[in-house]
């Protein structure tokens, strides 16, 4: 049977969010957090080739206790199991040490056949974890999927969404693919999966499971890339009316342009 694992991560809920001003990292105890949303088009794609070809879903997390709730949440769409990587060694990763960590999680469990992330995080935007995890794992693999076309019994068969144009591909297993928005719709959590899965338990690892356990590869020790300055962003809300002919206004807006040394 085909075996899928699918990243999916908790994300902030609100733009509200306060950021730690000397490691420049996002403050997420206590704040509103959701499934990211590219990460639901993932796991969408990943029930509806359980539904078709029939395979064993599990999604993995990274992140503090409470993103166990994502996971959760995975079980009442249809995932059969679900890993959390947790640990404070873990904490304040870039793009980097969060694939890496995620890649050893993935290889602690055994490697699936198929490994499906959605394009990127809300709170991250970087399109990067994805295909450094199959780096890491030394996979192969294709980003941008829009369409999964055929699943062999040695390989997948998806259309690559390129900039001037459409690439069909066909990747052997096992592989990892990120998945465009909007391949798939996805679903909504079930009440009877919720009832049926309140009490599936949720498998946890920290670093101490890795066989990698050198601490400068995870976490802000792992992390080659330091965040300078993060602030929200200012808003202006000052504003100003003008009257006269057309003349008159082209000249004043003439005469701005020069003040504010745009012109």
């Amino acid at each position: 049977m085909l075996r899928i694992t699918t990243c999916i991560k908790q994300v902030p809920g609100t733009t509200k969010v306060e950021v730690d001003e000397e490691t420049g990292v996002l403050k997420r105890d206590g704040i509103e957090s959701k499934m990211n949303p590219y990460d639901l088009y993932a796991l969408e794609t990943a029930l509806k080739i359980k539904e078709k070809n029939g395979a064993e879903l599990r999604v993995i997390s990274m992140g503090p206790p409470q993103a166990s709730e994502v996971i959760k949440e995975a079980y009442m769409m249809g995932a059969d199991d679900g890993l959390l990587l947790s640990d404070r060694k873990f904490a304040g990763a870039d793009v980097l040490s969060t694939a890496y960590t995620l890649s050893q999680g993935i290889a602690a469990q055994g490697m699936p056949d198929l490994i499906i992330c959605g394009k990127q995080t809300t709170d991250g935007d970087t399109a990067q974890v994805g295909p450094e995890i199959a780096e890491f794992l030394s996979i192969p693999h294709v980003a941008n999927v829009i369409r999964i076309r055929e699943i062999k019994a040695e390989a997948i068969v998806v259309d690559m969404d390129l900039p001037y144009a459409v690439e069909t591909v066909e990747i052997a297993f096992p592989c990892l693919i990120t998945v465009e928005k909007g391949i798939y719709q996805p679903r909504l959590p079930s009440f009877k999966l919720k009832k049926a899965t309140q009490d599936r338990p949720i498998h946890q690892l920290c670093l101490k499971d890795f066989t990698d356990q050198n601490e400068t590869r995870y976490g802000l020790k792992g992390s080659p890339t330091q965040v300078v300055r993060i602030f929200p962003p200012e808003a202006n809300t000052e504003r100003e009316t003008w009257e006269g002919s057309g003349p008159e206004l082209v000249g004043m807006i003439h005469d701005r342009l020069i003040t504010e040394k745009f012109i």
